[in-house]
């Protein structure tokens, strides 16, 4: 062999490992999803369904080149803790939690695997971030709203059922995010509070507050351990007869009165592009927790009629959704 021909043969079998590893498929990616709701919620169904478009916009094929492993927590704070620790042994790339107490599961077991949050209220009061401009820590995300709003419900249900001289406010005394909803209300005015314990506790508020005329609900948040019971609240408060306003426009939806709140599906969406961007190298310290940019204003008529409630003009041209 001449010397020209062996040094083309040399070459060649020298780039063959080169070639091989060129061809081999992108690492699988992995992300963990927690969820605070039941599997067969079907509002949980679809905001996944967003997340999961999100992310096929941004070049990733689930089952291709990214796996989710998904867990359900059904508002239990038990399994948060449980399936937090599970996610985490898989080691996936990131975790995204839908709740602040998901996020607390989370960091007790990591202080290092990045964590997205969605739908998550107060993350700075909570101590999962350091602040919204500058995260600081492994958890970054999308807040659900700031406390001033807790004003807002209360405008809202006075406008809805202007007789209301007495409120009762449903949230979990457990989580910064009840507490503290709960004292932004009271610097507005007198309330009650009723816990989330059990069904009974919240059977026997919502009783109480019943007994004397003119009594009104507000729900806070609501927190993942509130919307556990969210069929429990809205027919106790069809059945005492009670005007109620809601954190979120999915309890309007299933029969609540009237409810204020972010946009959740444009959340999940939006998570996605925070997702995207970790897989591709960042931080969360360095992306600055992220508030809503669409609110819903959800007014369901049926529900006012069967309170003897005349929705005031003024109010249904405001809402973006009329449930008739």
């Amino acid at each position: 062999m001449r010397r020209r021909e062996f040094i083309t043969v040399i070459g060649a079998a020298a780039a063959w490992p080169l070639a091989a590893r060129a061809q081999q498929p992108a690492r699988m990616r992995r992300i963990g999803v927690l969820m605070s709701q039941s599997p067969d919620d079907p509002n949980a169904l679809a905001w996944i369904s967003a997340f999961a478009q999100g992310l096929q916009e941004r070049g990733w094929t689930i089952g291709g080149n990214v796996r989710i492993e998904y867990r359900w927590g059904g508002g239990d704070l038990d399994r948060f803790r449980k399936y937090a620790a599970e996610l985490v042994a898989l080691s996936p790339d990131v975790i995204v939690a839908t709740a602040g107490s998901i996020v607390g599961a989370l960091q007790q077991v990591s202080r290092t695997v990045p964590i997205v949050f969605v739908t998550t209220i107060d993350p700075v009061g909570g101590g999962w971030v350091e602040s919204l401009a500058r995260p600081g820590g492994n958890a970054t995300g999308f807040a659900t709203y700031e406390f001033s709003m807790s004003g807002k419900w209360l405008e809202l249900l006075k406008e809805i059922a202007p007789r209301v001289t007495r409120v009762a406010v449903i949230r979990d005394p457990n989580v910064p995010a009840g507490s503290g909803g709960l004292a932004a209300i009271q610097t507005v005015a007198p309330s009650t509070p009723i816990g989330v314990r059990s069904a009974d506790e919240i059977e026997r508020g919502i009783a109480m507050l019943a007994r004397s005329a003119n009594g009104g609900l507000i729900v806070v948040g609501p927190t993942s351990s509130v919307q556990l019971h969210r069929n429990l609240i809205i027919a106790l408060a069809a059945r005492h007869r009670l005007p109620a306003v809601y954190g979120s426009p999915v309890w309007s939806k299933a029969g609540g009165l009237i409810s204020y709140g972010a946009d959740a599906l444009d959340q999940y969406r939006r998570a996605a592009s925070y997702v995207d961007r970790i897989l591709k190298g960042e931080k969360p310290a360095d992306l600055p927790v992220q508030a809503p940019t669409k609110y819903e204003l959800v007014i369901n008529l049926k529900t006012a009629k069967a309170l003897g409630l005349e929705v005031p003009a003024t109010l249904l041209a405001r809402a973006d959704e009329v449930i008739e």
